[in-house]
């Protein structure tokens, strides 16, 4: 497969390898492929990424990366309260890297942090004002995640070998799914995201469950213990049997084997829709309008999107076209997705299902 971009040329004596991607499973997910990438240009190469809990629980096993070093809290890298002590000691902990990657965002924040590890060379991507690397790739907010980090890989010299994400779910997780799921196809459903400016309404999630299950098909919820209240919303408006909440009785691991056992995923932009892509669930997204270029997925057999058209806020006509960390935002969280209709979500559930026979 040709590279991204111009392919650079590789580093020589490339022994260990960093990787910085913290942020939600959705944002590793995106950057599986770079790390695929970098892993077969340099095949004897450790590869540690720099990340977060999350991470380490989802990757632990899978032969990924080597292993998983959870960054401590940082500006611009990870969310919390800095301790000077605990930020020094990771970096003291740390072996001397031939290479550091930075898969992270525009460099900002995670450009200062990727160089405190010392590593022989340095590529990522930089805004304008961001501290550069040794080889820095133009950030703009409006490139596809993916392509984003296999043009970062590229500067290193890795061409892809990989386009789609993609993660393989253990016979362990894959039998308990189906222990917990039962017989017959279930629908699996994710009425949430980080971001609540991404939520289709609860009640077409629920009016979607309720359809399918008049059609015989049974629905599960999925969702954080954050989202509980959400995904029993959707139960209420389905109210159907066939149509229950798992929310915040999974653990990463179970909600693997719950994904890639589902017969489709019916999600919001978030972190669980792309976690299904990657292991292999055919899948049907709601997305802002913006985050089309940023995050969909690049098929369409396995995979739908709807888009939502809303491109200014119902309440105060800030822009919503761009709903990422770097945006401006106005105050408000209002549904950016809230004109995609049911009907047009239904028909591609259902197209899906016939799909899988």
């Amino acid at each position: 497969m040709p590279a991204v971009a111009p392919l650079h040329a590789s580093f020589d004596d490339v022994e260990r390898i960093a990787v910085l991607r913290g942020g939600g499973i959705g944002d590793l997910v995106f950057a599986l492929p770079a790390i695929a990438a970098l892993r077969a240009a340099y095949p004897g190469a450790k590869v540690v990424l720099l990340g977060m809990p999350a991470h380490a629980a989802l990757l632990e096993g899978r032969g990924v990366v080597d292993r998983v070093e959870v960054l401590p809290a940082a500006p611009g890298v990870r969310a919390g309260e800095e301790d000077p002590a605990a930020t020094a000691e990771f970096f003291e902990r740390l072996p001397r890297f031939d290479l550091a990657a930075q898969l992270h965002g525009g460099g900002r924040n995670a450009n200062p942090f990727l160089l405190r590890l010392g590593a022989r060379h340095t590529v990522g991507t930089g805004t304008p004002d961001a501290t550069r690397l040794e080889r820095t790739l133009h950030y703009d907010f409006f490139q596809h995640e993916v392509l984003r980090w296999l043009e970062v890989a590229g500067l290193a010299g890795a061409a892809p070998v990989d386009l789609e994400p993609r993660l393989t779910a253990t016979a362990d997780e894959l039998a308990a799914a189906r222990a917990l799921l039962g017989p017959g196809p279930v629908v699996v459903l994710h009425p949430g995201a980080t971001d609540p400016r991404r939520h289709w309404p609860t009640e077409r999630f629920g009016e979607v469950a309720a359809a399918l299950a008049a059609d015989g098909v049974a629905v599960a919820v999925v969702g954080d213990p954050s989202e509980v209240p959400v995904a029993e919303a959707v139960v209420r408006a389905a109210a159907h049997p066939a149509v229950r909440s798992l929310a915040g009785t999974l653990s990463l691991t179970d909600l693997v084997g719950v994904l890639a056992a589902a017969a489709v995923v019916l999600a919001n932009d978030s972190g669980p829709r792309h976690l299904a892509q990657a292991l292999g669930a055919p899948t049907v997204g709601i997305f802002v309008f913006g985050n089309t270029i940023n995050a969909m997925p690049f098929g369409r057999e396995r995979h739908r999107i709807r888009l939502g058209r809303i491109t200014r806020c119902p309440i105060c006509g800030a822009d919503a076209t761009q709903v990422g960390w770097t945006a401006p935002r106005c105050e408000h969280d209002p549904s950016y997705v809230a004109d995609v209709p049911v009907a047009d979500v239904l028909e591609d559930v259902r197209d899906l299902l016939r799909l899988r026979g």
